[in-house]
């Protein structure tokens, strides 16, 4: 299971009412790793800079897990996208950049979000993530 759900949330979800700010404390709660990942990112982004990125592989199966579950979501990727302000692009088991929004679709988002940038991140270690 991705998240652990209140029932609070569930109750809302069940009335077609949750709020975003309860569903992203849900994510951090429940993903700790990957809420924090991304609001290192996103802490780190500022102008001129337009991404930032992590390079380091998740410290064990459990965060790589949070990381991968956060990020295949597009509601729990799409939350942290609005709660931090960014856009975020993921490539293999670990690799996941922020970017500010207005630099969706330029050189740096492009050639992250590339099938090269993608060939270019492979390495053997990662295999089997």
């Amino acid at each position: 299971m991705s998240l652990t759900v209140s029932p609070d949330l569930l109750a809302a979800a069940e009335a077609g009412d949750v709020d975003d700010d309860a569903f992203v404390a849900c994510v951090r709660d429940s993903l700790p790793y990957a809420y924090g990942l991304v609001a290192d990112l996103a802490g780190r982004l500022s102008a001129p800079v337009d991404l930032a990125d992590n390079l380091v592989a998740p410290p064990d199966e459990r965060a790589q897990g949070e990381l991968l579950r956060a990020m295949a979501s597009t509601a729990i990727r799409g939350a942290l996208e609005r709660h931090f302000g960014v856009a975020l692009a993921f490539q293999n088991c670990h690799r996941v950049a922020a970017f500010r929004p207005q630099a969706v679709g330029g050189e740096a988002y492009r050639r992250f979000v590339s099938v090269e940038g993608q060939v270019l991140n492979q390495q053997p270690e990662f295999v089997n993530c």
